[in-house]
């Protein structure tokens, strides 16, 4: 069985939560192993090693709270700082937000006002990447600090969501692909 494979026996389908009709996509037995976890990261992180132009990354922001658990390690292999996007009000210092419509209703993330520098080239980190609408958020509040997007790198992508149409010219690398072409 290739690495790949284990990766996607240890992501297991709940149906109908959180709620009816959603089929939950649980990370959770692929975090309780850790050799499939760290091939999990290593793949997260092996598009953006390159030095191709366009790939270059100075800091990875994580999405909470799931995209802490997978951002911060990619951070680590990549030798780059991690920002932290969290909900709003979780934050101790001036940040700055970014209101968002997800899959279950209207949010809003922040960051901190210092987190990222003009220049920086940030990576985009969560778990799923499904309807796109807090990846597009997330990029909105690392240009608004005056950074740019170098891509998204997602573990799962709900690709019969179509989130890449959603994303525009933005490099998006996907671990595990469920569903779409």
């Amino acid at each position: 069985m290739t690495g790949m494979d284990v990766i996607c026996d240890l992501i297991r389908d709940v149906e109908d939560f959180p709620e009816p009709g959603i089929v939950f996509k649980d990370i959770t037995p692929l975090l309780s192993d850790p050799e499939a976890f760290a091939a999990a990261i290593d793949a997260m992180a092996a598009p953006w090693l390159t030095a191709e132009p366009g790939r270059e990354v100075t800091k990875v922001a994580g999405i909470e709270s799931r995209g802490f658990i997978f951002g911060v390690p990619v951070a680590q292999r990549l030798s780059v700082g991690f920002v932290p996007v969290r909900k709003q009000g979780k934050l101790p210092f001036d940040s700055i937000a970014q209101d968002y419509n997800r899959e279950y209703g209207p949010d809003t993330i922040e960051i901190h006002a210092d987190a990222v520098d003009v220049g920086d080239r940030v990576l985009i980190v969560d778990d799923v990447l499904a309807t796109a609408g807090t990846a597009l958020a997330a990029a909105t509040l690392i240009g608004a600090a005056g950074a740019t997007v170098a891509g998204f790198s997602a573990l799962i992508e709900l690709g019969f969501l179509a989130p890449r149409s959603l994303l525009g010219d933005f490099a998006v690398e996907s671990v595990v692909v469920f569903g779409g072409d």
